[in-house]
């Protein structure tokens, strides 16, 4: 797309020269001002508003309280308390436009002095309050002033308002220092290209939120038309570690679940270990991927290639310290002030809202207690605001392609469900992170196009464990208990399961990993509390399943591989892929118990031998075919799974380690509901529901295959394109 065909609304993003070169203090006092005018009494700026009033009706009265003489009763301080809100209110949006232009010890230091100013006036002249004379305010307002200023600044601290408007604050300041640069005027000028990954937002879910105004920028763009929005199939697996395979490096072959066995050496790989993410990468790269032509990854599983990385799972390493300025914002003093209130917060926030499932007898649910609510925060307040951070710096920097993925919502979603309350919230938080992105993009002086993808959707229900009584192991070892040998004392089978549902604890895996691999007191304490790991070793942390028994894969006859609703199973006696004749002459009940259950709706197997694909369900089977289901008996078990079942099932044959068997989990064509393999109430990886329809938000100039329905390397190409000019785009 040359910049003649950019649409209005790019074009009124974009400023002129003579913009790019104001001075950089100049540029941010005009932000501060047009953020003044643009500030509104939201919900959460009403809290912090009653919050303020509290803090300084309590400041006051202790501060009266401990001065000798003074005396003022509680009635009596109502009334300087009430014009002190009045005056903080026409103050606050001051104080948000003033974040922009000095650091949070600046805003410290202008919230005392305001604080003290609005307390000297009204008790001053409050006949009620006996102070002792006028120049003993200064000794009544300034101590309450600090009190009060500190507190409200700690809590301030911990907004999105101020977090946002400093964070903007440092990149006009970067992008000036980079434009007086002798390495920039050397620099050739491009269009870059911001994609931003909205993890597990389905398409459905997506035109659910505008629907309800949940998301005004992205609508905003598809009412304009500057945008457009597409869903793209994900087939099988709907996982991340799939999608990002696609996306950032155009493989299809490599990756056929969350986790997966492998029997030639007897690892179970798991996508969120950060030592499994380095040999996935390693398999899938060919050092050409997306992001290889001076790109940045942000918070990724995997590079896509990106010469810069910068919490990315295959190279686990925290920033380096040239990008302390925003990586590593969370260590320093205001950071650690932001870190702790966002930490207590969400905590408490994900507290409530589960008791308030439970209140409200919400079905399907499962448990959220204080474990998810650490891990919720810790993914919030230690991963989510450097990843802002970075991206942030990367904008103002100029980097040509950034891809940052937000994980928010789908670590969410599978605890409370994809189209619950509290996660069409966390699509809001998303939409205003895109306007956010989108003024460093006017006020640096930059020049990028967005687009927003999904890697897969989510698909709500009961977990099989719920509905069956029994996990997905103890139905298996059931199936495969040696009757045969021992008829009169059952001798049951080694099942091993990964106890950890799929994507619990990744956000904490990567940052303690990259703790330990650098530098550092933090990084000895870490190896030190892991078993005096080494120091390139994997953290991985996270209690289990609750009642699960870990058998380790090495002692195990048959390996369970679960992902949301489709599972693999491994019989490690026979090398290779076992067929179903050497199945049944192992646990000759395996197969049809599991066909036969009422939670399971379809069992892949091949059969010898030919090797002949055949699926198994309550009523009847079909042999597979790459056209489709053919042949077999009573009724097809895909048929209620849609008419791209049969094509995405056998796709995933095709891929590497694939399980003996491949289960699916039973879908419910009325309420729309899976039944997962895991604890998770909104899960994702088989098939049923929204779980593989993923999305794509992309500029309407753009090229896209029209009148089909596109897959992940459609997206790929697509992306592809914009970058090196492929369809249109002049990017140099």
């Amino acid at each position: 797309m040359s910049r003649s065909q950019r649409s209005s609304d790019e074009r009124q993003s974009q400023p002129d020269a003579a913009v790019r070169l104001r001075p950089a203090f100049r540029r941010r006092l005009q932000l501060g001002g047009r953020r003044i005018q643009a500030w509104r009494p939201t919900g959460l700026r009403r809290w912090g508003l009653i919050r303020f009033l509290l803090t300084s009706y309590v400041a006051a009265g202790v501060t009266l309280y401990v001065q000798p003489g003074r005396s003022a009763s509680a009635l009596a301080l109502l009334g300087p308390v009430i014009a002190i809100a009045v005056v903080g209110t026409l103050l606050r949006p001051v104080l948000a436009g003033a974040a922009v232009v000095v650091d949070s010890f600046g805003l410290l230091l202008i919230g005392i002095v305001s604080q003290a100013i609005i307390l000297d006036v009204p008790i001053a002249i409050d006949p009620n309050v006996d102070i002792g004379g006028h120049p003993a305010v200064l000794f009544v307002s300034w101590p309450a002033a600090v009190v009060a200023g500190a507190v409200t600044w700690l809590f301030d601290t911990g907004t999105e308002d101020t977090f946002l408007a400093q964070l903007l604050g440092r990149a006009i300041r970067v992008a000036r220092a980079r434009a007086r640069s002798a390495d920039s005027s050397r620099e050739t000028k491009h269009d870059g290209l911001i994609v931003i990954q909205f993890d597990g937002v389905g398409e459905d879910v997506l035109r659910q939120a505008m629907a309800a105004g949940a998301l005004p920028t992205v609508s905003g763009w598809l009412h304009s038309q500057s945008h457009t929005v597409r869903g793209w199939h994900t087939g099988l697996p709907a996982t991340t570690p799939a999608g990002q395979a696609v996306l950032l490096h155009g493989n299809v072959t490599e990756v056929p679940s969350f986790r997966w066995f492998e029997k030639e050496s007897g690892r179970l790989m798991v996508a969120n270990h950060p030592r499994d993410a380095a040999e996935i990468e390693r398999r899938i790269s060919n050092g050409h991927g997306l992001l290889a032509d001076r790109g940045v990854s942000v918070s990724n599983l995997f590079s896509g290639d990106a010469p810069t990385q910068f919490l990315t799972m295959s190279d686990a390493r925290l920033p380096p310290r040239s990008t302390q300025r925003f990586a590593a914002f969370a260590t320093t003093p205001t950071g650690l002030a932001r870190s702790l209130v966002v930490l207590t917060k969400q905590m408490v926030i994900e507290l409530y809202q589960g008791q308030r499932q439970r209140q409200r007898h919400m079905r399907p649910r499962v448990r959220r207690g204080a474990v998810f609510a650490l891990e919720r925060a810790v993914s919030t307040a230690l991963l989510g605001d450097p990843t802002v951070a970075i991206v942030t710096e990367q904008i103002a920097l100029g980097a040509r392609v950034i891809y940052v993925d937000f994980v928010n919502y789908d670590e969410l979603a599978h605890h409370a469900g994809p189209s619950r309350e509290e996660s069409m919230q966390t699509l809001g938080g998303f939409d205003g992170l895109v306007q956010f992105f989108l003024d460093v993009i006017r006020e640096t002086g930059r020049d990028y196009q967005i687009a927003i993808v999904s890697d897969h959707g989510q698909s709500q229900g009961a977990t099989f464990a719920q509905l069956a009584g029994l996990t997905l192991q103890e139905v298996v070892a059931q199936l495969t208990v040696d009757v045969v040998t021992r008829p009169d004392a059952a001798q049951a089978v080694k099942i091993s399961a990964d106890p950890m549902p799929a994507e619990r604890w990744g956000s904490a895996n990567l940052l303690l990993t990259g703790v330990a691999r650098s530098e550092g007191a933090a990084a000895r304490a870490v190896t030190r509390a892991h078993a005096g790991a080494a120091q390139d070793a994997e953290i991985t942390v996270g209690p289990p399943r609750a009642n699960a028994t870990v058998t380790p894969v090495h002692e195990a006859a048959v390996v369970i591989a679960a992902s949301g609703s489709l599972a693999h199973v491994y019989l490690r006696a026979v090398p290779g892929r076992a067929s179903r004749e050497e199945i049944d002459a192992l646990y000759p009940r395996l197969i049809e118990g599991l066909a036969q259950h009422p939670f399971i709706g379809a069992v892949m197997v091949r059969s010898a031998p030919a090797g002949t694909l055949v699926v198994l369900g309550t009523d009847g089977w079909r042999m597979l075919t790459a056209d489709g289901a053919v042949g077999g008996h009573g009724e097809d078990p895909l048929a209620v799974f849609g008419p791209q079942a049969a094509a995405d099932l056998h796709a995933l044959d095709g891929r590497l380690h694939v399980g003996d068997l491949v289960l699916l989990g039973r879908y419910d064509p009325t309420s729309e509901e899976v039944a997962a393999f895991e604890d998770l109430v909104g899960s994702h990886g088989g098939l049923g529901g929204g779980q593989t329809g993923a999305v794509l938000v992309h500029p309407s100039s753009w090229s896209a295959p029209s009148g089909r329905d596109l897959r992940g390397t459609d997206v790929y190409e697509l992306l592809r394109g914009q970058l090196h000019g492929d369809t249109g785009t002049d990017i140099r």
